[in-house]
C-alpha cells in the first residue's frame, strides 16, 4: 500500500495504476478541474502527501503544474511517451503495472527552494542539448533519474527542482555512454558478421555460376563432337 495519493487525469488512468499497486487514487478529469477536486487534492496532500502521475503530453504537463500549484508534499512521477502509447494514445492508462511500479518508485519531491547546481554547460558537456541524439539522450537519463522527458531548458529546471545530485546526474549519463558504447560494439560485431556472411554466400554464388558455365561450355563443345562421330 502506498501511504501518499496518486493523482491522476481520467477513470482509465485509476484502473490502470490499481493493476499496479494498492492505493488511494484522484483522478481530476482533464485540465481546469473543478474547485471541489482541488480542495480534496489540497487536503490530502496536507494529511498523506500526493504523487502527480500525468500523462507524458503536453495536457499531462499543463495538469501537472496546476495539481502542484494548490499540493503540499507533491512528488512527481512519470511515464516515458513509449511506456505510454498504444494504437497512436498516449496516456497512463496504456502503460504497464511493471512501468507504473517503476515511474512510482522513483517519484521525486519537488524542491521549494531552487539548487542552481546545474547549468546549461552540464547539458551541453554531457549532449544533451543541441546535436545529433540529444533528444533521445534526455529521455533516457531523464528515464532513469525519475523526472521524465522535456525539452533541454525545463530539463536543467527538473534537475535543479527535483533534487538531482551531482553523483546521481554523472552516474546516469557515465552508464548512458557506456551502454551507448555497448551498443556500438554489438552493432559493429554484428555489421562484421554480416559482412563475412555476405562474402561467403558472393563466394558460394560465383562457385556456383562458374561451375554452371563450366558444364555449359563442355555440354557446347562435347555433344556436337559426340554427335559428328556417332553419325558417322
Amino acid at each position: 500500500m502506498i501511504k501518499e495519493v496518486i493523482v491522476v487525469e481520467g477513470k482509465d488512468d485509476i484502473a490502470a495504476v490499481k493493476r499496479a499497486v494498492s492505493a488511494e487514487i484522484i483522478a481530476t478529469n482533464g485540465y481546469g478541474f473543478p474547485h471541489f477536486v482541488k480542495e480534496r487534492i489540497r487536503k490530502v496532500s496536507e494529511a498523506k502527501g500526493i504523487i502527480i502521475l500525468t500523462d507524458p503530453d503536453y495536457v499531462g504537463k499543463k495538469i501537472r503544474s496546476e495539481v502542484a500549484a494548490i499540493a503540499k508534499n507533491c512528488k512527481h512521477a512519470f511515464i516515458t511517451q513509449e511506456e505510454g502509447t498504444k494504437n497512436g494514445d498516449i496516456g497512463v492508462e496504456n502503460a504497464s503495472p511493471d512501468a507504473i511500479r517503476k515511474a512510482l518508485n522513483r517519484a521525486r519531491c519537488e524542491m521549494e527552494v531552487e539548487s542552481f547546481e546545474f547549468t546549461m554547460n552540464d547539458l551541453m558537456e554531457n549532449n544533451l542539448m543541441m546535436g545529433s541524439g540529444a533528444k533521445e539522450r534526455r529521455i533516457a537519463v531523464g528515464e532513469a533519474l525519475g523526472i521524465g522527458y522535456t525539452n533541454a531548458k525545463q530539463f536543467l529546471s527538473r534537475l535543479n527542482h527535483y533534487g538531482i545530485t551531482r553523483e546521481e546526474f554523472e552516474y546516469r549519463t557515465k552508464n548512458l555512454e557506456d551502454n551507448i558504447s555497448k551498443d556500438i560494439k554489438n552493432i559493429e560485431t554484428s555489421l562484421s558478421k554480416d559482412i563475412e556472411i555476405a562474402k561467403l554466400r558472393t563466394i558460394d554464388e560465383i562457385n556456383n555460376k562458374s561451375n554452371e558455365f563450366r558444364f555449359w561450355f563442355i555440354g557446347s563443345i562435347a555433344i556436337p563432337i559426340i554427335l559428328f562421330f556417332v553419325s558417322r
